[in-house]
């Protein structure tokens, strides 16, 4: 495969509140602290913000570039990539989140695409099948949190 080729991988839920509900348990820091980010999310993802996401299973806190945000729509942001094993450039990969209401808006349906692992690099690879577990972790939670007010990842890693 090419250099120019890359990996990407798309993961959705629906989760049965309001759209406007399910945007800000993403947007939130508090919200997002509550489900997802175990150690601590530092600033709203708003356009042109570089907030800090922490995990208590995940060494060190780390930044996350909000590169777009269109209200109860779509997120988009850029972070470091994460390739265990590759001691090459850093990069960054891309994420995109969707928002979608549905059934008059008693449901939303949550889509997340993550994007820009080099194609040919095992290691590239590891490192996307990683990250898709974990976003597929992360609309788990938001869905159990939102609808039932339980942190999922408690306890889930370590």
């Amino acid at each position: 495969m090419s250099e120019k080729q890359t990996l990407n991988f798309e993961v959705s839920a629906r989760v049965s509140k309001p759209v406007e509900e399910v945007f800000e348990g993403v947007a939130d820091p508090d919200k997002l602290s509550g489900y997802f980010t175990t150690g601590g999310a530092k600033g709203r993802l708003e356009t042109g913000a570089t907030v800090m996401w922490d995990f208590h299973d995940y060494p060190g806190a780390f930044p996350v570039d909000v590169i777009e945000v269109e209200q109860n729509r779509r997120i988009i942001l850029e972070w470091e990539a994460y390739e265990p094993g590759y001691n090459g450039p850093k990069y960054k990969t891309t994420v995109t989140m969707t928002f979608e209401p549905l059934d008059e808006n008693t449901r939303t349906l949550v889509t997340l695409r993550e994007e820009g692992w080099p194609a040919s690099r095992d290691t590239a690879l590891k490192g996307s099948y990683g990250n898709c577990m974990g976003w597929s972790h992360m609309l788990a939670g938001l869905k159990v949190y939102l609808e039932h007010g339980i942190n999922l990842r408690d306890g889930m890693y370590k």
